[in-house]
């Protein structure tokens, strides 16, 4: 079958199957709470017609529950999804850091009991990398892990865990050696239901509390858990920085633009633009931002799969989130009054979500790798810039 054959299998599969109760909904509402997910009888049906077809991981061999589908197939599922204001009810942190690097990294033992179980959102997986006195500088972390003959034994505690609460597994990075700093990590991955696990929601500035700190008291996890060899957890946990930081850098398609929410709030011109010139000029300028980074991505995607380099994952997210952050500011500008509320009468619904827009939005130039972290990886991977 050519692309342009299946592009139009996809068009009558997603017609056929697609819930019209969730076209434009933001996919994060039911990615990042399980209790929501769970609610929804839509995005069950959704999730389980995806995770069937083999859709939600469209380049994975089928014994991993994937489609065994070239990845050009894939980008025209992810196109003809965008296209419908749909998304894949698949996407996970399994799908997104876990499973590529399990791909690489894992062995096939490790590949047929999780790959399956992620390929079908039948489990949920957390991130166990930061930790209280670890976080740009994640190599100085100190979560123990010792050989008890038998099984690993792993004691400390990490932070900014997102979903932890909700999760059944845990990737995580661990101390298996204290005489050196980064030749001394291990890659392991942890079950949440073990006895000694404890998971602590965050409360954070913006009301969520998605972010957890997580408590691993003695701890007793499998030989078998442990992927990759001894101690070369950290080249397994950069490969693995590298998908997160793709997956945060794709072309996102959730951005309501922000001119017609303006033209009704503030008004036009007799010219029916929008009445003040001055944020005006600012929302195009943010709109070209966007327009020309879906532009890059697009570009960057091509010359990947065409051999060309695979290097400016870090300048992306980085961008996205300028552009996001700066977004968040502008509506609350557009918003008035109304986006300064926080609880309580006299705010309206958008006036709030606003508010908590601009506040989360802080956390995007943190959060899969600091701002800072990010410009140095494009000195000097895309620059070719000196250490120093």
């Amino acid at each position: 079958m050519d692309d342009q054959q299946f592009r139009q299998e996809v068009r009558a599969w997603l017609s056929a199957h697609f819930p019209s109760a969730l076209a434009g909904v933001n996919p994060l509402i039911f990615q990042g709470d399980a209790r929501a997910a769970a609610a929804s009888t839509d995005f069950q049906t959704w999730r389980q017609a995806m995770a069937d077809k083999g859709w939600g991981t469209p380049t994975w061999a089928k014994r991993y529950g994937g489609a065994e589908l070239p990845e050009a197939q894939a980008q025209i599922i992810a196109q003809e999804l965008a296209a419908i204001g749909a998304f894949n009810p698949i996407r996970s942190y399994g799908t997104m850091m876990l499973g590529p690097t399990l791909l690489e990294f894992g062995t096939e033992e490790q590949r047929l009991e999780h790959l399956p179980k992620i390929s079908r959102h039948e489990l949920r997986w957390c991130q166990g990398f930061s930790e209280p006195g670890a976080g740009s500088d994640l190599a100085s972390l100190q979560m123990k892990c010792v050989d008890k003959g038998d099984h690993w034994l792993v004691s400390g505690q990490k932070i900014w865990t997102s979903g932890a609460d909700q999760a059944g597994w845990c990737f995580a990075l661990v101390r298996t050696d204290t005489s050196v700093k980064h030749n001394g990590i291990s890659f392991l991955l942890i079950d949440m239901a073990s006895p000694g696990v404890e998971a602590r929601p965050i409360v954070l500035i913006s009301g969520s509390t998605h972010f957890c700190e997580v408590f691993f008291n003695d701890v007793k996890v499998p030989k078998g858990n442990l992927v990759g060899q001894l101690n070369k957890g950290w080249t397994i946990a950069k490969r693995l920085l590298q998908f997160e930081r793709a997956s945060l850098s794709e072309v996102k398609t959730d951005v309501v633009p922000l001119a017609p929410i303006a033209h009704a709030m503030l008004g036009t011109d007799p010219e029916g633009r929008i009445a003040d010139p001055l944020l005006r000029g600012r929302i195009l300028h943010n709109a070209m931002r966007h327009a020309a980074y879906l532009q890059t991505v697009r570009r960057l995607s091509e010359e990947a799969r065409h051999g060309g380099p695979n290097n400016g994952v870090s300048t992306l997210k980085n961008l996205w989130s300028g552009i996001v952050q700066r977004r968040a500011e502008l509506m609350i500008e557009v918003q008035g009054f109304d986006g300064l509320g926080w609880s309580g009468e006299g705010y309206s619904k958008d006036g709030l979500e606003a508010t908590r827009a601009l506040l989360h939005s802080k956390a995007f130039s943190i959060y899969g790798g600091s701002y800072e972290i990010q410009n140095n990886i494009t000195a000097k991977r895309s620059l070719g810039l000196p250490d120093r």
